[in-house]
């Protein structure tokens, strides 16, 4: 269990000598014990973008233990690697907003890990454009918007729904949107202002059977592997920065309802993973990739 002078540093720079020794230097000379430290040059390759990064899990002494603090204790270093960096408080809960459409496989998932004590966060509210899951979240004591797409998908009708969203955001002090599999195509707009802040888990079978029923079309074809993506989300539609994926082998016995039920078990699990992950701050974004501290 966490506590409350527990902290994750997380950065990242251009790579160059000396990072590790002045981040290690500083927190040793502050007093601070690091409990774990992971960390990654992108520097091999062709596509190697030249960047450094870093995450330390550490002790701070109580004179010390809050964030403001410790940012004003690194900036120097910060300044002085030009770092994107932040300091987050381990006992701190992210704020995750679900989203939904009609497939509640994923969100009945993240609630019993949230409800069990598995996934560390708090839930301000779900979001749907369906009632479908309403019993469901209130099941759970969560609030749930039902904020329909009336008029269909007529573009200054999607950017008004959404604008209601951003504003149950800003409301609930969201730290991450979660797609729970919300089946609906996200502005530009939307997307920016959730850049980094967002995750979307879809079947790994793109591009070869996109639209309705992908495992029926999977099964129709007999493929053998069915698996699973969860990203952050870009205006390039499922092409965002992967955090997980996952595989599940199937084969001629399976019907096509046991594949689809195959296939979202894997949902589950792969969205699961990535959200976790990114609260525990393990999920750095490097470029198209991202780069993760399990």
């Amino acid at each position: 269990m966490s506590r409350p002078d527990e902290f994750i540093l997380t950065l990242a720079c251009r790579d160059t000598k000396g990072i590790v020794h002045n981040v290690s230097g500083l927190l040793y000379q502050a007093g601070c014990n690091i409990l774990d430290s992971q960390q990654f040059g992108d520097v091999s390759g062709e596509d190697a973008t030249g960047l450094f990064f870093m995450r330390v899990h550490f002790e701070a002494p109580a004179q010390l233990a809050d964030v403001a603090t410790l940012e004003r204790l690194f900036a120097h270093v910060r300044e002085q690697f030009g770092m994107d960096a932040r300091i987050d408080a381990v006992d701190r809960k992210p704020r995750v907003l679900l989203m939904v459409s009609q497939h509640g496989h994923c969100l009945n998932d993240l609630l019993f890990r949230w409800k069990s004590g598995q996934l560390p966060v708090d839930i301000p509210a779900i979001v749907s454009n369906h009632t479908t899951f309403e019993s469901l979240a209130a099941s759970y004591g969560l609030p749930f918007h039902h904020l329909p797409l009336v008029g269909g998908s007529d573009p200054a009708t999607k950017r008004a729904q959404e604008q209601r969203i951003e504003a149950l955001i800003e409301a609930e002090q969201v730290d991450l949107v979660v797609l729970a599999r919300y089946m609906q195509i996200l502005s530009p707009e939307f997307c920016e202002r959730l850049r980094g802040r967002a995750i979307n888990i879809h079947h790994s079978f793109l591009p070869s059977f996109k639209g309705a029923k992908p495992y029926f079309q999977a099964h129709a074809r007999g493929v053998k592997l069915i698996g699973a993506t969860a990203h952050y989300v870009t205006p390039d539609l499922d092409e965002g920065p992967i955090i997980e994926q996952d595989v599940a082998r199937v084969d001629h016995s399976l019907s096509a309802e046991d594949l689809t039920a195959v296939g979202r078990d894997v949902e589950c699990v792969v969205l699961a993973r990535a959200v976790r992950w990114h609260v525990e701050r393990r999920v750095l974004i490097n470029g198209h990739k991202t780069v993760v501290f399990r």
